[in-house]
């Protein structure tokens, strides 16, 4: 699974960070606030930013691998942790981050996570997380992946997940039609079979719940307003994008859309999810 850009994943970072679910993140620090140490495992981590997103609610000492397929993102999300940092220092493969009173142990592994991913949950970390990842994947691999978590008893917990939620102001006649041909997008195959989509999450808290894992879910989604609009503008023409392919608006109607969200601001909607073993 390949496709999203440095340049596209740092504009998104701050929307991001903001919408995060603090009840959610809460819950997690409060799961491990006992522990002095916690070592992390952050699945499809892009750039980094579910790190340092998280990071301030987790123990003193944290070890985090940060996997990816793409390895342009992995020297990525070691330069921008390097240049984030606090103190930043070298070791191996391996850089140590000072950060806010935290100190940070981060190592970088190039994996396929549909071919790789019992080896990676093999780590054995004390949690598993990731962000804006399993509305790409299909519900037979959210199935595969809850079992393998269940059957080390790891907790997950991870944010942004596409729930389906779009509206735009002003709206537009053709915001209804364009988001049911994104949301047909949205299922398409993107590396991991037909994905689930909008339905990720519920999904995944269903499968974890069938195994005995204690399951909260939280409201994270995007609010975009005028101070986003650079967002605003590149989300708009990737929706448009993912439209035109496939083929169900004709592209004079794409457009017109698309030139109308030039000053608009709205919503997109994301749910975060913490599963625990009890």
């Amino acid at each position: 699974m390949g496709g999203f850009s440095p340049d596209w994943l740092a504009l998104r970072e701050p929307a991001d960070h903001a919408a995060r679910n603090p009840q959610v993140l809460a819950a997690v620090g409060v799961h491990f606030a006992p522990r002095h140490a916690i070592s992390i495992v952050d699945l499809g981590c892009g750039a980094g930013s579910n790190l340092r997103g998280a990071y301030a609610a987790l123990p003193d000492r944290q070890h985090w691998t940060l996997v990816d397929y793409d390895e342009n993102l992995l020297a990525t999300a070691r330069a921008r942790l390097i240049a984030w940092a606090d103190e930043a220092r070298e070791q191996g493969e391996e850089i140590i981050l000072s950060k806010a009173g935290k100190s940070l142990t981060v190592d970088f592994r190039q994996a396929d996570l549909t071919r790789d991913l019992e080896w990676i949950l093999g780590w054995q970390p004390d949690l598993i997380t990731a962000a804006a990842l399993f509305d790409l994947v299909s519900r037979r691999w959210i199935e595969r992946f809850v079992a393998a978590l269940a059957s080390q008893k790891l907790p997950l917990y991870t944010v942004l997940t596409f729930d389906g939620r779009e509206s735009w102001t002003p709206a537009h006649a053709a915001d209804r039609a364009m988001l049911q041909a994104f949301l047909h997008h949205q299922r398409g195959d993107k590396g991991f079979g037909p994905a689930a989509g909008p339905d990720a999450t519920e999904a995944m808290a269903e499968a974890f719940r069938k195994t005995g894992f204690a399951v909260s879910t939280g409201d994270s989604a995007w609010q975009l307003g005028e101070a986003q609009r650079e967002l605003v503008e590149a989300l708009t023409r990737g929706i448009a994008d993912a439209v035109l392919e496939t083929g169900q608006i004709e592209p004079a109607r794409v457009s017109e859309w698309l030139a109308a969200k030039r000053s608009a601001t709205g919503l997109v909607g994301h749910l975060d999810l913490w599963a625990r073993p009890v």
